[in-house]
């Protein structure tokens, strides 16, 4: 297996220091002697690790610590920063089968600390080791690190004497270095790395300025330099704008016939110790500080040259000398660059992908991918702040003609226009999306003048120019409002679309606001006949009775059923909930046919307890209108015989009457032909006319309760009240007042001529026994004035 690069620096260090096959020196065994007596240990050993073995160069005890790298519990404790520590080796799987763990003398307990060599490679450890399984703390290894930083004092002291023509302390240049590496690992920030590197080689060498930069290339192969950190020392308040835009997006150095360039151009060190004669100089932002020396160190990754270390005003001047000092830390450098590059390869790569997947390849608009998010984004923001959102919803009106007509790249530069057009119309904030062909949504916020929504739409009818044509179109838009419509994105995208459909079937060039009460109905509709099957299964409908008092001979005269639905969860529920939406649908006749019949079974009950009383039930619009009424009824009625029929009343409402008049007309006269009776109900709230009310075959007049309420405060009820009396009389019908609630109404009615009262002032509606009681016990009101 090849070494991987940080490996091969680690053993090309390792060989630098001179230490391995060498004999035991007293500077390294004094300080393991010290950790063995410290820790009460059976061994204590200075290791290093070359390619293929651990071995030994310090050791008190009994243990020789030479073994193959395979087995070292050093080559596990180098390759973390802290210590390493193997409490049982034996209960350890990385270490149970190690032969080293067995055997006579095994090593069961090992803790070690990595040594550090000058540029801060780990070499090796110091470390315990015992026979016998031991526990401890993190913390209680604070003395044995303390002796291995004492072993890497005095591995660069030996470095320092072996090498006295360097400028340049190793131990400083490897903490440079591991800082470097460690700065690239935990922030997402180049500048701040570049300027602790910087700051590293102004420290290493003295010097006073100093830049870092990454060196790029033109088309024609020229090279520049992108400074990523320079020194803002002493400089004039004028420079201080450089040293932002530096900050912002990097300084950038172009002209190659000066010191900068000289390097660039050559690839090799230049170095300038007399600046002011020097032919090359020039080239300094305005108001920088004079230069006395100069070293321009190149960076390379392989054999390119991909950055420059530009150091100056070093007090004895530079030699080329630094440059192989500095190797170490310019190599880092140039590797840290490479990264950077790479992540920024990566980063462009992701940015592609990214627009591809977001973003619409023709208009660059958000596609509905990205719309949703950022759709999703704004209804969130629209609640913390207790706004509004806009969704509108836009179809092109005349773009198919003009893509059939001139082709389909014509209708691209139709649809990147209209796409400009719309972003330039909102705000900012404002999103344009497109969700393809030539649909496009306006996500708007917090609309505070509608008439935004006809400015989208002119910005639209604007005539096009494409060569020699001038193109026309318009748009129609659908716009829904949340909170208002408060639904999801994906539910307010598709009735901002049901209003541009609307806008469409209004003749385009226009927009439609989603009507949310219609929506409302519609969803309730549905929701409703979702329940009916299993009410009527079920049977969960009853019918609830309410008296009819005959107002000449004071008595009952019968009773309303009124249709109720007794829901699992919502309880009790009114026919004004539910009756509406039955209508034109199958339930209509279902449930039409189960309100008759079991009128039929409570009349054939009064019948066998000799009780006189009728029944009146409401019939359904549709089902009576519809082709099976007929059957329907016969059928029901045929438990009634021909004496008990004319106490069934059928009451239709006056508005069904004038569906269709002869048809209508034909079908009372059937039921009457039954034997049955015939009501009209909510009279007055129709418009029929004198002629038709004539030839109505029914028995009996409703007066609506919205007249009989209010005709003692309000003249013109009562004489609305009074004509149909009249009227009712002179054609022999009787008259019934419903929503009868005082006395003086009651009293009122009496004396206009009225026949049978219903309403609250009687009672409410009751189920079939309450009723049956109440009838019974029931005593003429007398009057309390």
């Amino acid at each position: 297996m090849i070494p991987d690069p940080m490996e091969k620096r680690r053993l090309a260090a390792l060989q630098k220091l001179g230490i391995i096959n060498t004999p035991p020196e007293e500077r390294f065994d004094r300080l393991v002697r010290i950790a063995r007596q410290f820790y009460g240990v059976r061994t204590a050993l200075f290791t290093v690790l070359d390619e293929e073995r651990q071995w030994s160069k310090s050791r008190v005890g009994d243990d020789s610590g030479d073994m193959p790298r395979a087995a070292a519990f050093c080559d596990y404790a180098i390759r973390q920063d802290k210590a390493f520590i193997v409490e049982d080796a034996a209960q350890d799987p990385r270490f149970s089968r190690n032969p080293w763990v067995h055997g006579d003398r095994p090593i069961r307990f090992y803790a070690g600390v990595p040594v550090r060599e000058p540029s801060g490679f780990k070499i090796g450890t110091l470390c315990i080791v015992d026979g016998q399984p031991r526990s401890i703390r993190e913390t209680d290894l604070d003395v044995l690190r303390t002796l291995a930083s004492l072993i890497e004092d005095e591995l660069e002291n030996a470095l320092r004497a072996a090498d006295t023509d360097s400028d340049i302390r190793v131990s400083h240049l490897g903490r440079a270095i591991y800082r470097a590496q460690n700065v690239f690992f935990t922030t997402s920030s180049d500048q701040q790395a570049f300027e602790l590197m910087l700051g590293d080689f102004l420290a290493l060498t003295g010097s006073e300025f100093g830049l870092i930069g990454e060196v790029l290339y033109r088309e024609d192969n020229t090279p520049y330099l992108k400074v990523g950190a320079i020194t803002n020392i002493a400089w004039s308040p004028e420079t201080e704008g450089l040293f932002q835009q530096v900050e912002r997006r990097g300084m950038l150095f172009e002209r190659t016939d000066n010191l900068l360039g000289a390097a660039l151009l050559s690839g090799e060190v230049v170095v300038a110790n007399d600046y002011a004669t020097d032919s090359r100089r020039g080239g300094l932002p305005p108001g920088h500080p004079p230069i006395r020396s100069y070293i321009g160190l190149p960076v390379y990754s392989g054999d390119a040259l991909i950055g420059l270390v530009g150091l100056a005003n070093r007090k004895q001047g530079y030699r080329e000398q630094l440059a192989e000092d500095l190797a170490p830390l310019l190599q880092t450098l140039g590797t840290l660059i490479e990264r950077k590059r790479l992540h920024e390869e990566k980063r462009e790569h992701q940015k592609s992908l990214e627009q591809a997947a977001y973003y619409d390849a023709l208009t660059g608009l958000p596609n509905r991918r990205r719309l949703t998010e950022l759709f999703e984004q704004e209804l969130f923001e629209a609640d913390q702040r207790q706004g509004t959102v806009s969704v509108c919803y836009i179809d092109l009106d005349g773009f198919k003609e003009i893509n059939d007509e001139h082709g389909h790249s014509v209708g691209d530069s139709v649809l990147r226009s209209i796409s400009e057009r719309l972003k330039s119309t909102v705000r900012a904030h404002d999103i344009i999306g497109r969700l393809g062909g030539d649909e496009f949504v306006a996500i708007l916020r917090d609309v505070s003048d509608i008439r935004v929504y006809s400015r989208i739409l002119e910005s639209i009818r604007q005539p096009i120019s494409y060569r020699h044509s001038v193109l026309k179109l318009s748009g129609s838009m659908g716009v829904t409002l949340y909170p208002d419509d408060d639904a999801d994105s994906d539910l307010l995208l598709r009735h901002a679309d049901q209003a541009m459909y609307a806008a469409k079937e209004g003749g385009k060039n226009t927009y439609r606001i989603f009507d949310l009460q219609l929506h409302f109905n519609r969803k309730e509709r549905v929701r409703v006949l979702e329940q009916v099957s299993a009410a009527l299964k079920e049977a969960q409908f009853q019918l609830y009775y309410q008296p009819k008092v005959d107002l000449k001979h004071r008595t009952v005269g019968g009773f309303e059923a009124l249709l109720r639905w007794n829901h699992p969860q919502e309880g009790l529920v009114g026919p004004g909930r539910f009756l509406d939406y039955l209508e034109y649908t199958e339930y209509a006749r279902s449930v039409g046919n189960w309100v008759i019949s079991e009128g039929v079974q409570r009349l054939l009950e009064f019948y066998r307890k000799g009780l006189p009383y009728t029944i009146s039930v409401n019939l359904s619009p549709s089902h009576f209108l519809g082709g099976d009424f007929m059957a329907d009824l016969e059928k029901a009625i045929e438990p009634l015989n021909s004496d008990i029929r004319p106490r069934l009343i059928l009451e239709i409402l006056e508005t069904t009457a004038m569906d269709d008049a002869d048809m209508v007309v034909h079908r009372l006269n059937q039921c009457r032909h039954l034997g049955l009776k015939v009501s009209l109900d909510d009279f007055g709230t129709g418009y029929s006319s004198l002629d038709y009310f004539r030839r109505l075959p029914v028995n009996e007049i409703k007066v609506d309760r919205s007249f009989v309420g209010d005709m003692e405060e309000d003249p013109d009820d009562e004489m609305v009240i009074r004509a149909i009396i009249a009227l009712s009389r002179s054609f022999g019908r009787r008259i019934v007042a419903e929503g009868i609630e005082t006395q003086a109404v009651q009293e009122h009615l009496i004396e206009l001529g009225c026949d049978v009262g219903q309403g609250y002032f009687y009672s409410r509606p009751m189920c079939f026994q309450d009723a049956l009681a109440w009838a019974d016990g029931f005593v003429w009101p007398e009057n309390s004035g």
